[in-house]
C-alpha cells in the first residue's frame, strides 16, 4: 500500500509510517497473546512448586509430655541410695541441657510424698519415636529410680514471662 503526502506529494509505502509495523500488526498482537498464554501457566506452576517445598504443619515439631513416678523403693526418703541421688543429678542435668536446646519446654513436680509424687516434662520432638527416644534416655530413667510415660501432648495457653 501507498500513501500521499499532502505537503510534498510524495507518494511512500505505509510501512514507513509504521502502521505495518508491530505492535500494530495482528501477527505481533497474536504473539503477544501466545506468551501471555504460555508465561502466566508457567508462573503458576513455578509458584505453586514452590508453595509446596515450604515446611508445613507436618513438619513442625509435636509436643509431648512424660509423666515420671518415683519406683515404689523410693516413697521411704530413708531408702535412697547414693546412686539414686546420682542419678536424679543427671537427670536434672538431661533437663538443663534440654531446656538450652529448645526442646523441653517445662518440667516440674508435685510437691506431695510418698506415692502421690510425679513429675513431667512437656516438650517438643519431631515424632512419637523421637518423643519415646528422648523420655528412655532420661537418666532417672535409665537408671530405675522413677518410671515414665509418655502422651501426645499440645500447649493451649501461656504466660508470657513476667
Amino acid at each position: 500500500m501507498l500513501s500521499i503526502e499532502l505537503a510534498t506529494g510524495r507518494v511512500r509505502p505505509l510501512a514507513d509510517k509504521g502502521l505495518l509495523n508491530p505492535p500494530n500488526n495482528i501477527t505481533a498482537l497474536k504473539m503477544k497473546n501466545f506468551h501471555l498464554r504460555f508465561i502466566i501457566p508457567l508462573v503458576c506452576i513455578a509458584v505453586q512448586s514452590l508453595a509446596a517445598q515450604t515446611p508445613d504443619a507436618a513438619a513442625k515439631p509435636k509436643q509431648f509430655i512424660y509423666v515420671l513416678h518415683l519406683v515404689p523403693r523410693l516413697h521411704d526418703d530413708k531408702a535412697w541410695t547414693e546412686q539414686d541421688k546420682a542419678a536424679v543429678d543427671r537427670h536434672l542435668n538431661h533437663f538443663k541441657e534440654a531446656i538450652q536446646s529448645g526442646q523441653l519446654i517445662l518440667a516440674g513436680r508435685t510437691r506431695e510424698t510418698g506415692d502421690k509424687t510425679f513429675g513431667i516434662a512437656i516438650f517438643e520432638a519431631a515424632d512419637e519415636t523421637a518423643a519415646r527416644k528422648f523420655m528412655d534416655a532420661d537418666p532417672a530413667v535409665v537408671a530405675g529410680v522413677m518410671t515414665a510415660e509418655l502422651h501426645p501432648f499440645s500447649v493451649v495457653l501461656q504466660r508470657k514471662d513476667p
